[in-house]
């Protein structure tokens, strides 16, 4: 870029607009480095009210705890499973629906996706929801998987960027001799790599952060994953500290930052390699008639 040829108002344009960005990305960057600098501090300094970006007298007893606590990796591994094994459901179920949805062929296309947008207009509510999930005995992990497998806007942003695949295409490859699962996984998906990689995402993320309907519905301990853990902890470690029943050595709120930052590690080194299909993804997939 040529500062040169940019006149008065788009230099200051410029500058406002980094200045602006750059505010914006250190407040989001912030509770984060916060919650760190707490996790590693110890409890006089945090009690005090010393610690408010860089940590002091630092300590790790709060991850020893986390990490040797049995219970944690449990719920990690729980967490693990709904992530892959309940992403990969839902992309099965999203893929192949946004699919048939997009064919003009499809008898009754309009209807059915009436029906789908249906669904994000209205619900039953929170109590006949809570119902039929506890009748139809989603109280374990494949029930969670499953149950839960399908978002209507995903579809429809995949829906809506199959849509966008040349016509031509498809004819050339019917002419070669493609049948229709060859033609979906060999020249929809490879051109909509954007749009599956944002829906993904999409889904990826609510599996991992997947709380209410866990603490609601499952009722094997050993199968919560790790947001209840967390929100149990939170409670136990609370309740110890208004009954004093115990005196850590570095505050109950370092063993909840510790548990946090533990949890987010893998969505922070996976999100910056797969950000980038963000914006093109949901663009590309943007909701239309």
């Amino acid at each position: 870029m040529n500062i040169e040829r940019l006149s008065k108002s788009e230099i200051i344009f410029k500058v406002l607009a980094y200045f602006l960005v750059t505010i914006f990305a250190l407040m989001c960057l912030y509770p984060i480095v916060y919650a760190f600098s707490v996790s590693i501090s110890g409890k006089i300094a945090y009690e005090s009210g010393e610690i408010w970006l860089f940590p002091k007298d630092i300590t790790i007893q709060a991850y020893k705890v986390v990490l040797y606590d049995k219970s944690f990796w449990i719920a990690y591994t729980n967490t693990i499973f709904y992530t892959v094994i309940g992403t990969a459901w839902s992309m099965f179920i999203s893929l192949t629906g946004a699919y048939v949805l997009s064919k003009d062929k499809l008898l009754g296309k309009r209807k059915w996706n009436f029906l789908l947008v249906f669904t994000m207009w209205f619900s039953a509510g929170m109590i006949p929801m809570y119902l039929n999930y506890k009748e139809m005995h989603v109280d374990n992990k494949w029930g969670m998987v499953i149950a839960f497998g399908v978002q209507a806007y995903n579809i429809i942003l995949l829906r809506n960027a199959f849509s966008t695949v040349p016509k031509d295409i498809e004819e050339a490859a019917t002419i070669d001799g493609a049948n229709e699962l060859q033609i979906f996984s060999r020249v929809y998906i490879p051109m909509s790599g954007a749009s599956i990689a944002t829906v993904t995402l999409f889904y990826a993320i609510s599996r991992w952060n997947g709380y209410y309907w866990s603490r609601m519905l499952l009722r094997d301990s050993t199968e919560t994953p790790l947001q209840v853990y967390l929100r149990i902890q939170i409670e136990n470690f609370q309740k110890q500290g208004e009954d004093g029943v115990v005196d850590y050595a570095y505050s109950t709120d370092s063993l909840i930052y510790a548990i946090i930052i533990c949890s987010i590690i893998p969505v922070l080194i996976i999100y910056p390699y797969i950000q980038k299909y963000f914006a093109r993804g949901v663009n590309l997939g943007g909701v239309k008639g």
